[in-house]
């Protein structure tokens, strides 16, 4: 049986660089430290740092992780200003949910979600 999402997995090719920048985005220190891993704690779940390349513009995006934020603009505004680049401009796609994605300075696709209807249970 599924118990729901637990871990979306990025990768970077420098870990102390990606670690600063994802806590700047996050507004939060990871709660897990290690060379091979750094883990954050997203609102009960995991946002994962593993050492590596990441992706880049000539390979399949692949899977999206979309983390839940208030306002869907003003977060890709922020994304921007910290040195990511748009993937895919924020969308309104109905129901009052919007999203957007961009490219972390690793190559990752990091996807962001405003969905007023979504409630963890």
């Amino acid at each position: 049986m599924f118990l729901g999402l637990r871990t979306a997995i990025y990768h970077v090719d420098d870990m102390e660089k990606g670690k600063a920048w994802y806590s700047q985005v996050l507004g939060i220190e990871p709660y897990f430290d290690e060379s091979f891993y750094v883990g954050f704690n997203v609102g009960g779940y995991e946002l994962g740092l593993h050492p590596g390349a990441g992706c880049d513009a000539t390979k399949a995006d692949g899977s999206i992780a979309y983390w839940g934020v208030e306002n869907a603009e003003a977060a890709f505004k922020r994304l921007l200003e910290l040195g990511a680049t748009r993937h895919e401009e924020v969308q309104d796609v109905g129901g009052g949910i919007k999203v957007a994605s961009v490219r972390d300075p690793f190559g990752n696709v990091f996807g962001i979600i405003e969905n007023p209807n979504f409630k963890i249970e």
